[in-house]
């Protein structure tokens, strides 16, 4: 989990040229991903700071400059479309690719595990099931010699067809087994079928087991960011395609796309509508017609600008499907802005 340093901290450092793998540190990770880079760029920003070069798509072994955010152009910023380039989803130039959705990537698959070793009685492992809620339970030893596993429906056999009580005849044979590094979505028909699959990692000990409940968790933490972007998405094209002109809305279009339609523009173009601060200037002056023309008189326009660049980075984000759900702090600006919105439509 990233964590924040002081801007004190963090402005002690102006001047300096640090390690790439420094700086990641100082924000508690090891890695840049989405989530990491959005974090560590904004925490700079707020404290007036940037790097030269800049710390996302240099090399990791690389050092950087800390040095005053005005003296570079935002990492961030988006270069105005010209000619006959397409308009971009506002990815981050340079970001780092992006691998499949692995099966190592829920939290529960390297939680560990409970397991029972193969002299254990039923008892014991119909216990451990009952106090911790499971619905099975391995039956491993030395946590890399996998004997099967215990679940309920198995005991119940065990005990319909009069065998003897004992672990063996408890024993689902062959339970389901992945490597943490197997895809995810190919694993769903097995989970679906079991209700679990054990996980184990490249030394082939057993880390964590997956089931039903874990994945309706972590969807629903997913699913939530993709709904509510698409509200505010939704939001904005209602009220500026209402209020705005469609020549005000071509020209923050490229030139092979002037449609004057606001369904045709994504969020930086939806900044670049209302950003009365934007780096081309020719547009700056639309930009205040564009506001004028909303008739938001009791809504800072500042700040709303900057929300909606905010709702703009983290859509990028989420459009990777990071395989952390979105932190507490970027959840509740997406709640926040769709708030706003909500009052305002």
């Amino acid at each position: 989990m990233s964590q924040a340093p002081s801007e004190e901290r963090l402005r002690e450092l102006q001047g300096k040229m640090i390690p790439v793998a420094e700086l990641l540190t100082l924000f508690g990770t090891r890695v840049r991903n989405d989530q990491s880079v959005l974090f560590i760029t904004q925490t700079l920003k707020d404290a007036g700071l940037s790097t030269v070069p800049y710390f996302a798509n240099c090399n990791g072994r690389a050092h950087v400059h800390i040095v005053p955010l005005e003296s570079v152009a935002e990492p961030d910023q988006e270069p105005d479309v010209q000619g006959g380039e397409q308009e971009g989803d506002g990815l981050t130039p340079g970001a780092l690719p992006h691998q499949s959705f692995r099966i190592g990537d829920l939290p529960a698959s390297h939680s560990g595990v409970d397991s029972v070793p193969p002299d254990a009685t039923v008892t014991q492992a119909t216990y451990l099931m009952r106090t911790k809620n499971y619905s099975q339970v391995p039956v491993i030893e030395g946590m890399t010699t996998l004997h099967g596993a215990v679940t309920w429906s198995s005991v119940a056999k065990m005990y319909e067809t009069n065998a003897a009580t004992g672990l063996v005849n408890a024993i689902v044979d062959d339970p389901p087994i992945a490597d943490s590094r197997q895809d995810f979505f190919s694993l769903l028909p097995i989970i679906s079928e079991y209700g679990y699959v054990l996980v184990r990692d490249s030394s082939g000990q057993f880390t964590g087991i997956v089931t039903g409940a874990d994945i309706t968790e972590r969807f629903d933490a997913t699913a939530w960011p993709f709904f509510v972007v698409g509200e505010i998405e939704f939001r904005l094209r209602k009220c500026l395609g209402t209020a705005l002109d469609s020549d005000n809305i071509r020209a923050v279009q490229p030139n092979n796309k002037k449609t004057g339609q606001i369904t045709d523009l994504m969020f930086n173009g939806y900044v670049k509508l209302l950003d009365g601060h934007q780096q081309n200037p020719a547009l700056r002056p639309l930009a205040d017609q564009n506001w004028q023309a909303l008739g938001w008189a009791g809504v800072d326009r500042v700040q709303f600008v900057h929300q909606l660049d905010r709702v703009r980075a983290i859509r990028n984000m989420i459009a990777h499907f990071d395989p952390e759900p979105l932190s507490k702090r970027l959840s509740d600006e997406l709640r926040q802005f769709v708030g706003l919105l909500r009052q305002l439509t």
